[in-house]
């Protein structure tokens, strides 16, 4: 038997150390490469990334039907969740001179598909999320409106919210439409006062070539009813997280009657038109090519 060494010993025994924790953190890096993209791989399976663009960025934009939604690519994806990105500006009157773009969110699901905590929405209380939330209430008599109208010039452009007395069916929509030469950019299809309805564009959702144009300028129903039938009963939870239900937009879809509609490009003079036709309850103006809030 060899002299005992005590250097030789030494090294030898951090040899074994660097060599057992090379291996144990190569062990950990291999399992933590492994639940990465094991979760990424679980994360997009099959057409989950489609579907949460079809189903939560369409939800956002009826979270905020006041706004002008756009949504990014998807998806950027963790261990834990994927999120993408969608931009957001108030809806304003077309003609106006107010900045462009719009604030940037973030929105996530978790690992079991539950969408996170969402901006905007109720909180976002613009003058035309108040009117949409208006519509059925007794706010903005007739009489009341015509004031405002003849106080504005007849040539100024309009944001606003056209209420009928009695909901319209899609053919009769279109009807008023063209014989009004005027255009609905929103339909909203449900009256629940104090509260946002339903309310949808025909830009609001297009996935393959869905999105109706300017069909009878601006009615999407088609698409809508097309979304609707996306939907399925594990989507309820996150739909509740956008003030939404499936019972709610299965009617909506449904029944296809419109019970006000939002133009932007409403001149001043067509409003002032438009509040005599005996089919329109009223209208609710949210704003106009000036600055309402300027003293």
């Amino acid at each position: 038997m060899p002299d005992f060494d005590p250097k030789l010993t030494r090294k030898a025994v951090r040899r074994g150390l660097l060599r057992t924790t090379a291996n144990v953190l190569a062990v950990l890096l291999a399992l933590a490469l492994v639940a990465t993209i094991g979760s990424s791989l679980v994360q997009q399976r099959g057409d989950r990334e489609q579907r949460m663009m079809d189903v939560l960025g369409t939800a956002f934009k009826l979270y905020n039907p006041a706004y002008n939604v756009s949504v990014g690519d998807c998806c950027e994806t963790t261990p834990l969740s994927m999120s993408f990105q969608v931009t957001a500006s108030p809806l304003r009157a077309v003609g106006g001179f107010w900045p462009d773009g719009g604030d940037t969110y973030t929105i996530s699901q978790d690992f079991f598909g539950r969408v996170g905590r969402l901006p905007l929405g109720s909180t976002a209380a613009t003058r035309l999320s108040i009117s949409l939330f208006d519509v059925g209430g007794t706010q903005a008599p007739k009489d009341q409106v015509r004031k405002v109208l003849a106080r504005l010039p007849a040539g100024l452009n309009a944001l606003a919210v056209v209420e009928f007395a009695t909901p319209l069916k899609e053919a009769e929509l279109k009807e008023f439409l063209s014989r009004n030469k005027t255009c609905a950019d929103k339909v909203v299809y449900e009256r629940r006062t104090s509260s946002l309805p339903i309310t949808w564009g025909d830009i609001t959702w297009n996935r393959g070539g869905l999105a109706e144009g300017k069909q009878g300028c601006g009615v999407g129903l088609d698409s809508f009813r097309a979304w609707v039938r996306l939907l399925r009963e594990h989507d309820g939870a996150n739909l509740r997280s956008f003030d939404l239900s499936l019972a709610r937009l299965r009617k909506a879809a449904a029944e296809g009657l419109a019970y006000a509609y939002v133009d932007q490009l409403a001149s001043v003079e067509k409003l002032r038109e438009l509040i005599e036709d005996p089919r329109v309850r009223t209208v609710r103006l949210a704003d106009v090519t000036f600055d309402l809030d300027r003293p």
